[in-house]
């Protein structure tokens, strides 16, 4: 008989056995525990034909009429766990922790399986995840700038020098600004994306500092938990000083490539803010190929953003200025590190 576990017990267990996730594609593709295999009981379609008459007939017919959908895909069912499955132990779940799972486990079982049923399903994994992040404690540090100081590759010098780093771009596939989605794949949907956060986050040792981007709560279309973004906001923030020239390179190398048009599209997309003379002189500048003009027109809205979020969201928290030049991002990682190391930190206590 399968036992019933809860979510703690599931992610611990997440990689030395599977888990799997019965709910439909489309459920599975909106959403789902990272790392999890989609092992569908029913269609798209299967289902709400299903729950149609289950609402519009009754229980009996519903069930009688799943019955038969799910009849010819029992062998299905057992030989894609096998697949997926080097031992004989496997975990399974649905959205609530009712008839699919059950169903599927029974099924497994009678397949030579010792199955385990997370209790609750999906959604009593999402109010854990929500619970942990907006309770646990994260020892972080931001490492800011104004667009172009090469944050991104700061932070990965940071994790080759042996810190621990969260890459809120990476998880989210965008840069944060209207040219962010260029050169990125889908973004996960909002609560993906918390998914993957949340998982990333576990990975942590907490007794360690952890160094993060500094991000609006925004990043594209996904949002920043709360209780995480809260944290963000009054963690130390490190704030660096690059030159004009050297941030103006860095963004015609990251951005030059991308097709004209996708270019244009993303200045249009902050055209108001820019205003209609500086929005044609950027247009014009692509149209010549003069990237870095096109560039420098941008950084006039993103610099007063910046400025904005700095001395206002921030106000009352430790800021740090350093002043890095056109130095290495190895070099800047190390100074960050060197500073952190040789200097106290009034970590704060979120409330």
């Amino acid at each position: 008989m399968a036992t019933y576990i809860e979510p703690e017990q599931a992610l611990q267990q997440l990689g030395k056995m599977p888990l799997f996730d019965v709910r439909t594609p489309a459920e599975f593709e909106e959403s789902h525990i990272p790392g999890a295999v989609n092992l569908p009981l029913f269609s798209n379609e299967e289902r709400a034909e299903v729950g149609t008459l289950y609402k519009q007939r009754s229980p009996r017919e519903a069930l009688l009429r799943g019955l038969e959908i799910v009849g010819p895909k029992m062998r299905w069912l057992i030989e894609q766990a096998d697949k997926h499955t080097s031992g004989k132990r496997l975990m399974v779940h649905c959205w609530r922790g009712g008839q699919r799972s059950s169903s599927v486990g029974w099924l497994l079982e009678k397949g030579g399986y010792e199955v385990q049923v997370l209790q609750g399903g999906y959604k009593a994994y999402r109010q854990y995840l929500r619970q942990q992040v907006a309770e646990q404690r994260y020892p972080l540090l931001i490492v800011g700038g104004p667009t172009g100081a090469g944050k991104t590759e700061i932070l990965y010098a940071l994790e080759q020098a042996g810190e621990q780093i969260v890459d809120l771009e990476g998880l989210a596939n965008h840069k944060g600004s209207s040219f962010g989605a260029l050169g990125e794949a889908r973004q996960p949907t909002v609560v993906q994306f918390e998914n993957l956060l949340y998982q990333r986050l576990r990975e942590l040792d907490l007794s360690r500092r952890v160094w993060i981007e500094n991000e609006s709560r925004a990043i594209g279309r996904v949002y920043l938990p709360e209780g995480f973004w809260k944290q963000m906001a009054a963690a130390p923030l490190f704030d660096l000083e690059v030159s004009l020239d050297s941030r103006l390179d860095r963004l015609v190398v990251q951005y030059a490539a991308f097709p004209p048009e996708e270019l244009a599209e993303a200045f249009e997309r902050i055209g108001k803010r820019l205003g209609g003379q500086h929005l044609k002189a950027a247009l014009e500048a692509l149209d010549n190929q003069d990237y870095k003009t096109a560039a420098r027109i941008a950084l006039q809205y993103y610099d007063k953003a910046y400025r904005y979020h700095t001395e206002n969201k921030r106000a009352g928290n430790t800021l740090i200025l350093l002043s890095v030049g056109d130095a290495p991002p190895e070099q800047i990682a190390q100074q960050l590190i060197e500073y952190v190391e040789t200097n106290a930190f009034p970590w704060p206590i979120i409330k």
